[in-house]
């Protein structure tokens, strides 16, 4: 990452996650004003700062135990780590910006998760300045994001009498020792060998789970659960709150999501489509190859196939969507920063980054 001589003191606690490098891919593709940058884990048994070897020393950090809060302007939370550095815990001097892309801090279980795409139109936020409060901010779960987004888009168009969601989960979701089974699955399937089952608890290669019974039951659960609850805070009952259920993929990297919607009257699919269609979602033709998961990764861009009326309900449609999770999730989180920032650069807390 290339740091600039104005700009803020940015910290990752994740960074080496799947969700971390992404973030940082995504800070450096958008040019987000970097002064000082330091990346941590926040885990095991002492709290070291790990300082991105291509990037000049950042000087006066040696050790965590010396570490505050008020080091950093913008802090992200890629991952829930171990243990949380001590200038994350309640009681201590956070940074001024805390985006939480994790549910790491409890205190942010029920706050309003972030969509900066849905705030357009609204006031935008101050620039940060050097007497501002902290700001503790939850960045939205991408089936969240992409759930939002659709239906608040059909609800502004068209009465939704009741919807329904099912989101197929990849892999990466579930962190990279799952990514690690899953491959390993797959290649001891082909080679007639035992496989291991420590996340999945049970054949996820080549095949689809209603739920998991490894490790993962648990993270599958909580996920689920986070997905509803941030998914009613920002519909805040602009649209009806679907029905939600995860299943999980045999799919690495990415999310694929059919989602089902009832409205008061018959709509034209193609009327539909329209409706849907629009910043960071792109309609495709009958002509297109269907969006998958696969045809996705490395784009935030929501991919929609067109909209298909239901063969049995007058007033039923099905939406199928794709999106790169891992993606979506760093470029929302980032679009917070850049909001929370401000048009300022060099002005507020980036002077005082130098």
């Amino acid at each position: 990452m290339r740091l600039q001589s104005q700009g803020y003191r940015v910290a990752v606690i994740g960074a080496s996650s799947l969700v971390g490098k992404e973030l940082l891919t995504v800070l450096e593709e958008r040019h987000f004003p970097v002064s000082q940058f330091v990346k941590l884990e926040g885990t095991g048994a002492a709290e070291l700062p790990i300082v991105d070897l291509d990037e000049p020393v950042i000087p006066g950090i040696d050790d965590g135990t010396d570490m505050s809060g008020e080091e950093f302007d913008f802090a992200f939370i890629a991952a829930r780590p171990d243990r949380l550095p001590g200038f994350l815990r309640p009681q201590s001097r956070r940074p001024h910006v805390v985006i939480d892309l994790d549910q790491a801090l409890p205190e942010l279980s029920s706050a309003a998760p972030r969509i900066p795409l849905l705030e357009r139109g609204t006031p935008p936020a101050a620039p940060l300045e050097g007497g501002s409060e902290q700001q503790l901010v939850v960045s939205a779960h991408p089936a969240a994001t992409v759930l939002s987004i659709l239906l608040l888009r059909l609800a502004a168009e068209f009465e939704i009498k009741t919807a329904v969601a099912q989101v197929f989960n990849p892999a990466a979701s579930l962190g990279s020792r799952a990514i690690e089974e899953l491959q390993k699955q797959t290649v001891n399937l082909l080679s007639f060998q035992k496989i291991p089952r420590s996340i999945f608890g049970a054949q996820l290669a080549f095949n689809l789970l209603p739920r998991l019974g490894g490790s993962g039951s648990i993270v599958m659960s909580s996920l689920e659960e986070r997905i509803r609850g941030e998914l009613q805070r920002c519909l805040a009952g602009r649209a009806p709150l679907p029905a939600l259920r995860l299943f999980q993929a045999s799919v690495f990297y990415s999310m694929a999501i059919s989602l089902y919607v009832e409205t008061s009257k018959p709509a034209a699919p193609a009327a539909v489509g329209r409706a849907v269609a629009g910043e960071r979602v792109r309609l495709g033709r009958a002509a297109d190859q269907a969006p998958s998961q696969v045809g996705v990764t490395g784009s935030a861009e929501i991919l929609v196939d067109p909209i298909i009326p239901d063969g049995g309900r007058e007033t039923g449609l099905w939406i199928w969507a794709a999106v790169d999770n891992l993606r979506l999730a760093a470029e929302n989180a980032v679009e917070i920063a850049e909001g929370l920032a401000g048009q300022k650069r060099g002005a507020g807390v980036s002077s005082r980054a130098n």
